[in-house]
Order: structure tokens, then sequence, then C-alpha cells
């Protein structure tokens, strides 16, 4: 199958909170719902069981300071593609299947993951819309908290506790 043969069958990249859920949540699923924040991240911002796997896009290197975002340097997983490639051997699925990715907002990690991994072979990869926490409020009292939209915000499952046996370690193999 040519790449452009590919393009035609792809679905659209985006995809809201509620979508991943009614989508993971059937019987018959062939989705991979990959959690990409740093683990890290997601130990002080949340959790949701219904993803299958986190497996980190960017990760932070605490080695290295931006001076100009003022934050720590984030570096792009290595592994991420053949981590994919596990995950989706491990859940029976091939590289076309629909591979669903959220971080914190959908923009920074989402977006940039799921169109690396159509640019890598997984032409139905999408990410969830204003991601796991949401987009920030712009005015009133409340201005900068993330507090509506996303998977938080949509009344859907989630927790502070996270599930060892999904989240990227090192410490196991």
């Amino acid at each position: 199958m040519s790449l452009s043969t590919l393009a035609v069958h792809a679905v659209d990249i985006a995809i809201s909170a509620q979508d991943t859920y009614v989508a993971v949540q059937k019987a018959d699923s062939k989705v991979l719902f990959v959690d990409v924040r740093d683990p890290v991240e997601v130990m002080f911002i949340g959790f949701t069981d219904t993803v299958h796997i986190n497996i980190p896009f960017l990760m932070v290197d605490r080695s290295g300071w931006e001076d100009k975002r003022n934050i720590y340097r984030l570096y792009q997983n290595p592994d991420f593609v053949t981590q994919i490639k596990a995950a989706l051997d491990k859940r029976g699925l091939a590289a076309d299947a629909e591979i669903i990715t959220m971080c914190r907002s959908g923009s920074e990690r989402g977006e940039p993951s799921a169109t690396f991994l159509r640019a890598n072979g997984f032409p139905n990869a999408r990410y969830v819309v204003n991601g796991f926490q949401g987009g920030a409020v712009k005015e009133g009292p409340k201005a900068g908290f993330r507090i509506q939209n996303g998977w938080m915000n949509s009344e859907l499952p989630w927790s502070m506790k996270m599930n060892p046996a999904k989240m990227y370690r090192t410490d196991v193999h």
C-alpha cells in the first residue's frame, strides 16, 4: 500500500475526550489509547485507568535548563515508535490500528505525537483535543486555571492514583 493510499484511509487527527472514551469502551475496540505525558507529570496531575499504557513522547531532562522558556529542557523519547509498536503487538493490533494519544492540554505533546506517529507508519494516529487537564480559562477570577474541557472536566473517570502496570517505568522490564 502506498503512502497516498494510507492517507486516504486515515481518520481525522483530532478526537474529543468523550469520543475517545466511547471508542475505548467498545467490546471489540481496536484502539490503543496512550498517555504521552512524562510519568512525573501524571503523578502530580492525575491519571485515567482508561488508557492502555503511558509512553512519554517528550521527557524532562532534569540535567538541562532552557533559559528562554524558564523550564527544564524536554527531549523526545528515542524509543517512542518502538514502544508504540510493542504496545500494539501486546494488544494484537497492526500499525493501521487507531492510536489515540493524550497529553495535558493536547497541544505540546498530544498533537505532535500523533503527527509524528503518522509520519512514521501509523496512519490512524490521533490525539485528544484539550488533553487530560483541559484548556485554561482566559478571563475572570479563575483565569489561568484548567477547569474547562479536556478529560478531567468532561465527567470521565480519572483519579490521582496511577496504575503501576500501565505506567512508563525504568525499574521493570
